[in-house]
């Protein structure tokens, strides 16, 4: 996956000093435009229900099952920051989801942000495609 989105990585230790909620922000971002490019190459489907198959795939819900699915092929690192991300106090809350769920799906956009931004890109995109595999 190249970086088309920033001219470098940011610093681990400065991404690492960033409140959780905010790399949620940008997990949630990247973590939907994943999602979108996988149906958009792998349907012949319309805009309206490509629509409708990322929008289950990336609420509270499908992603903390997302996350259970990948949690096993965590490194400890990876672990510490997903914590960080569902152990964050946010003030919004899920429409369709447990808070639980919720917490979850934070920490695993917590993960794919924090990914993201330090650049580290062959392992996100290791743990994406595993979201995606059929079983």
């Amino acid at each position: 996956m190249e970086n088309i989105f920033m001219e470098s990585p940011i610093d681990e230790m400065t991404v690492r000093n960033m409140s959780p909620v905010s790399l949620a922000f940008v997990g949630d971002a990247v973590y939907s435009l994943y999602i979108r490019t996988f149906y958009t190459k792998n349907s012949t489907a319309k805009a309206g229900e490509l629509h409708k198959l990322a929008s289950q795939m990336v609420k509270a819900e499908a992603q903390s099952n997302t996350m259970a699915q990948i949690e096993e092929f965590l490194t400890e690192d990876e672990i510490y920051i997903f914590k960080r991300g569902r152990n964050a106090k946010t003030t919004n809350s899920a429409k369709n989801a447990t808070l639980i769920q919720y917490k979850r799906a934070t920490g695993f956009e917590t993960l794919i942000g924090y990914l993201f931004l330090i650049g580290n890109l062959t392992r996100l995109e290791e743990l994406l495609n595993k979201t995606t595999q059929r079983s």
